[in-house]
This record gives structure tokens, sequence and C-alpha cells, in this order.
């Protein structure tokens, strides 16, 4: 390819209108090259095909990125309001294989190429327009509403890689070679591995905000290791090494495969790697899949295998050697990095890498790019390590993208570092820490190394949260100043409100707002199928974890640095029989996906308030909504402008020269597709801050009914 593909800006600078061109640059580059990606496919039926029946159609993916900036936008209030909001909902949230076979079997009726590329086109003019007008101050910072501009082209770019890989993965009457993705066509035998001798030393990871390019919110915070030496393989591995591997039998023999890999191979019933294809006119030949393409193995090329491949082949070369060969923890492979002194790729040069499409769209002989005494600690490949993701100490979520990171830290999704021949923009930085479940395939492979100290990773809990735990504490914990525990009581009113006034059917509730869950199981006692919805895929993860290991584990503090430790378990709470009957989803209360419909009751408690848009939730509540089913309102109508724009409040101000309050809204919105049934009445609630400090707040519900 032989360009230069712009590199992520600094984020200082001496001149604002420089800074917007430069942006500017970066947006249009790599808008374009994603949309070029996208030609690769042959036909229309290409887009809605599925590579992997794990994942999205790619028309998914083609949309998805566009929309990415759009919902971005609308919640750092850098534009007021949608362009398409069905296509906004749609293509608002991927699908994260949690499992392999976590099939989504959700039907979508998607929309036209033409009206994706109608879309596209639409949101590029709007990001045009934020990126010329909107003001800002330099350096752009972490909490600055512009931040989220870089964010969405960074976004776009992870994309780029990901989206690849899932042409890859497509049939390949699907796809068509294209110029500007030609892949390398250098090959050779494989190269004999060497081990390389890596010193002990000390390793210091993590980024400061005051760092002058963009990063993503797990890569700040400090941590800080005592190495101990090891040796390298001065290679990654290739095809040719690997091949060894596949000869001996390697994916039939069980002993070099632990739990979670045999059940992976059970499933997927491999024997090679993925992207290896035998050759139908030469018997016992081996042919690569490339983007486009397929060619004649390139032997010294990297293999690439998800990470549960990797460490087989690591036990397997560990028998044939008689040496303790593993996977690197994140850790030692930041000493590589260390070692061979190596500096992230310039901004006016040619990466001395196969690295940010700077020179071919494939991978290359191991044998291209030399680094100190090793090859491709950067480039070609992702390395899988041995290290599950896990927070930095001083980690903070960024809130506008809370569901970047915070999901991972689950001890299944595993480390991979130095980049690939597609990872360009901060992708391709050293300090980035990008995390994939371990039977994910991405163009990933692997440096073994050997050594004889045991790996201890970090732990990746996320209860220590200060936010997270509030709220683990104000749904599971007890009772506290005699104010029972507010959302078992609200679920209790609102089932009480269902016998009482609603339509007769148990079948589907929502909790809207659910936050950590603990009302979404109280529902499941009473309706049959009960979905949890919140906005945050932090307070989400709790309750996946609480219906998946029937506990949770959190602390929460009692004065100073002291903290006391909590377990609450669902069987004592007399909720184990609930969980087969619940689902969460992270979601938008103001713009849900069309799937989320026919509920007899939905409650909102505590959500109004919160809302960017109340009225927009209010209207369109009803649609979601079956005849006769009920709508259970709390709220202690506490207005925030850091919420909720001023003019979006519904209530709790004056109207015509008189007070108007929420009630009044709340009146105003529903009246004409409810009826009101219950209330207004108080709620109390507490919620813990220290041993000695509660928050003792009164709620307002109401029951509304559909008519």
């Amino acid at each position: 390819m032989n360009t230069r593909f712009p590199r992520t800006p600094f984020l200082a600078g001496a001149d604002i209108e420089v800074k917007r061109s430069e942006l500017l640059n970066y947006f249009h580059a790599t808008f374009d090259r994603y949309e070029s990606l996208f030609e690769l496919l042959s036909c229309e039926d290409a887009f809605y095909k599925k590579s992997i029946s794990l994942r999205h159609p790619l028309i998914f993916y083609f949309g998805h990125t566009a929309t990415f900036f759009i919902n971005k936008f609308m919640v750092a209030g850098l534009i007021d309001k949608p362009i398409d909001q069905r296509l906004e909902s749609m293509f608002a949230v991927g699908v994260d294989e949690m499992s392999w076979d976590d099939l989504n079997d959700a039907r979508y009726d998607w929309p036209t190429v033409d009206e994706v590329r109608s879309y596209r086109k639409k949101a590029r003019d709007v990001v045009d327009a934020v990126i010329k007008n909107s003001p800002f101050t330099l350096p752009i910072g972490w909490s600055d509403p512009f931040w989220i501009v870089l964010m969405g082209i960074e976004h776009e770019r992870i994309h780029l890689e990901t989206s690849s890989v899932l042409i890859r993965q497509h049939a390949l009457n699907y796809v068509k070679p294209h110029p500007d993705w030609q892949p390398c066509r250098d090959d050779g035998d494989a190269p004999i591995n060497t081990l390389i001798d890596i010193p002990g030393g000390q390793v210091t990871l993590g980024r400061q905000l005051t760092d002058p390019i963009y990063g993503w919110d797990n890569e700040y915070g400090h941590h800080h290791a005592e190495v101990s030496k090891f040796q390298a393989s001065k290679y990654l591995v290739t095809n040719g090494e690997f091949l060894e591997f596949v000869q001996n039998d390697g994916y039939n023999n069980d002993r070099y495969w632990d739990e979670e890999g045999l059940a992976w191979k059970k499933f997927a019933k491999v024997t090679h790697p993925t992207f290896w294809v035998k050759d139908k006119d030469r018997s016992g030949a081996w042919k690569l899949r490339l983007l486009a393409e397929e060619v004649p193995m390139p032997w010294d090329w990297p293999v690439e295998t998800n990470c549960l491949e990797s460490r087989a082949f690591c036990r397997w070369k560990s028998e044939e050697s008689g040496l303790p060969v593993r996977l690197p923890t994140e850790d030692e492979w930041n000493r590589i990095y260390d070692h061979v002194q190596l500096a992230d790729v310039p901004h006016a040069d040619l990466a001395n890498g196969n690295l940010h499409l700077d020179h071919w769209a494939s991978s290359c002989p191991v044998t291209h790019f030399s680094h100190g005494d090793l090859n491709d600690v950067v480039g070609n490949v992702w390395q899988w390590c041995e290290t599950p993701t896990y927070p930095f100490d001083g980690f903070d979520v960024h809130p506008i993208y809370d569901d970047f990171t915070s999901p991972t830290f689950d001890e299944r999704h595993n480390i991979i570092k130095g980049g690939s021949w597609i990872s360009a923009g901060n992708e391709s930085r050293h300090v980035s820490r990008y995390a994939f479940r371990r039977h994910f395939f991405q163009h990933a492979g692997f440096r073994y190394i050997v050594t004889d100290t045991p790996i201890t990773n970090p732990a990746s809990t996320y209860e220590t949260d200060a936010m997270v735990s509030l709220y683990d504490e104000f749904h599971y914990g007890d009772d506290a100043l005699g104010v029972p525990n507010f959302m078992k009581v609200m679920s209790e009113l609102s089932i009480d409100a269902h016998r009482q006034h609603g339509n007769g059917s148990q079948a589907r509730a929502l909790d809207l707002g659910c936050a950590t869950g603990r009302a979404t199981f109280e529902l499941a006692k009473f309706f049959d199928k009960v979905i949890g919805i919140d906005f945050s895929a932090r307070f989400i993860q709790v309750g996946l974890r609480m219906a998946e290991l029937g506990s949770i584990r959190y602390s929460i503090p009692v004065e100073g640095d002291l903290t006391s430790y909590h377990e609450r378990r669902l069987d004592a709470l007399g909720l184990n029989e609930t969980v087969n009957k619940v689902e969460f989803w992270q979601g938008d209360a103001c713009n849900l996906k069309d799937i989320h419909a026919n509920f007899d009751l939905i409650l909102a408690a505590n959500l109004i308030d919160r809302l960017y848009s109340p009225r927009r939730f209010l209207e369109l509540v009803s649609e979601r909504l079956n005849h006769g089913g009920l709508l259970v309102l709390a709220s202690p109508y506490t207005w925030l402008e850091e919420y909720t724009k001023k003019s979006e409040w519904i209530g709790g101000f004056k109207k015509d020269g008189e007070s108007f309050t929420t009630l009044d809204g709340l009146k105003e919105i529903l009246g004409a597709n409810f009826s009101l049934v219950e209330g207004p009445k108080a709620v109390p609630f507490t919620i813990r801050e220290t041993a000695r400090k509660y928050q003792h707040t009164l709620s307002e519900v109401t029951v509304w009914k559909r008519k």
C-alpha cells in the first residue's frame, strides 16, 4: 500500500483552526477508508448473510460506526436531534460473543444498503458540522465534549479491523479483490525459531489524563510490576512452525487443551487454524484465506489463532522440548517491548513494522521487520497474552462510553498486544489494551516464552467501583434507618397495582432504568418474563453476574480509608427461582429497540429526572405497553441540568406565571394515552454513603393505565 494513513492527532496545539483542519482530515480519511473496506463485498446479499453465526451480518457494521457518532454526540450535547431514530437504535449495540454458542436469533428488518449509504452521508455531514463549528479549547481533555469527536473516529478505526475479520470469514463468493486492499505477495520457507534472553526488570504501565494523545479508559491509571528474566521466541509462531502441531495430531489430543479449550474445540469441530483451507486441487496442500482470496500457504507468515489454540500449541511445545513454554503475560510482553527499545509509529514516516496499513492489507513474512534481536514485537498480527484484562489502579470509566471496557472485566477476556497490519490510530500504540474472548478470532497470533515463573494475574473484579458498589448496597443491602429496601417495595407496589388495575396478563414486564437489577428479579416472582434495561453497562454487568453466579461481592466505605466487604445472594433474598425468567440489556430509555415491546407492566423507578429527554420517553412509552398495561413511575423530581437540559424538564418551573409541577407535566403528556389509577404517594428511600451518613429521599409514585 505504501501510503501513510493519518496518525491519531495530538490533543494540544497553538491554533484551534489548524486543529479543526487536522481533525477533519483525520475523520475523512477514517470514514473513507472504512467505506472502501465494504467495497470488497461482491454483491448486496453479502451485506445480509452472516459471516459467522455469532455476529450480526455486515450491514450492521456498515451502519454501526456512523450511528455511534450520532448517539454519542447526542449524549455529549454536541447535537440536539437524531438523524433517524430507528437506525440509531438498530445499529447501536453489536453482538459481544460472550460464549461461542451464544447465538443471537433476533430478527431485524435491516435497511437497504442504499439507505445505509444515505444515512452515512448524513452522519458525515453532521460530524463535519460539529468539527467545523463547535467551540472547543486546546488541549482537548477527557471531560471535554470535543473528546467525543476523537472517540467516534477511533471507534471507527477499531471497527475497520473487526469488520475486516468478518469479511475474511465470509464465503469467498461474497468478496472480490480491491486495488486499495492488496495483500503482501512475498513468502518463503519458515525460519527456524530461536530463543532470545530477556533480562528481568521493572514494568510501569498506565497513562495520565494529561497525556498528549487520545486513549481509552482502560489505559489510564497506574500499574507497577517486577518481571523475572525469561526467554522469548525470536519470531512470532509461523504457519510452518504451527504445522508441526497440526501434523502431530495436536487438535485431537485432549491433553494439550484446558477445559475451556476442550469445550470450544468440541463445539467448533476444528482440526486446524480457521483461516487454513485445504487445497481441493492438490491433495494434502494448504492454502491461506486472506481478505478476498485464497493463496498457497505462506509458511513464513505468522499463524493466526485464538487464545485457546495458542495455549494448546504452547503445551505441546513444552512437552516436545521439555521446556516450560507458555504465552507471555501483559507485563512480560511490555518487558519485551522495553528490551528492544521500541517507540510508537511515527507521525511523519512509515512504520517500522507491518502496522497502521502502511505496507499491505495482510500479514507478511516474519523476517521482514526486525526490532532489536527479535522480529515483529509490534505489527503483523496481534499477540495473545495470558493476562485477562483488568483495571489499573486509579481506573475510571468514561461516562459517555461506559461499556467500552467494564464488561470485559470478567476473567474471560484476554489482552492482545502489538497490533496487526490493519491496526491504526490508538490501536497501533503500545499503551493500547484491547481484549477479546479467548475463543475469538482477530488478526491475532502469538509469541511464546520460556520461563519457570508462575502466572500471576491481577484481579479483574469490578465491585470496588464506588458508584457500582453504592447501587449494589442500595438494591441488595439491608433496610436502613427503619426504611425498607426501596427496590423491593417498588416491586411489591407494582405487582399489587397490577393485581388491582392491570390487564390480567402476567406474561412480560420491563424494569426500565434497572441499575443493578434487584427489581428485575423481584418482579420475576410474579411475571413470566422480566427484562431489565439500563443505560450503564457497569450496572447491567451486576445483574448478569447475579443471574449467572447467584451472588455478588462488593466493598463500601465505612469511614476514611476503612471499608467493609459484603456478599449478597439470590437464595438469601428468596429470588433464586427467578433466574430463568430475567434478561438484562443495555439500552437507552429514550430510544429503545423495537424488540422491547408488548409489556404488561413497565416500572421506571427514579428514572425520568435522569433522562436527557423525559418528554420523548413519556410520549413513546405507550407503544411499549399492551392495552390495559400499567406504567409505574417513581421519582424525587430532582431536576439537574447536568442530566437534563432545562428546556427538557417536564415540571419544576413557572408556566404562564404559575407553578407547574412534574405531576402536572406527567398528566399533560400521559393524559392522551393513560389514566392515572394510583397516587401520587410518597415512598421513602435511603442511600448509604458511609457507616454514619445516609441520603434520605422521598420518591413520588404514580401508576398509569394504558387506555
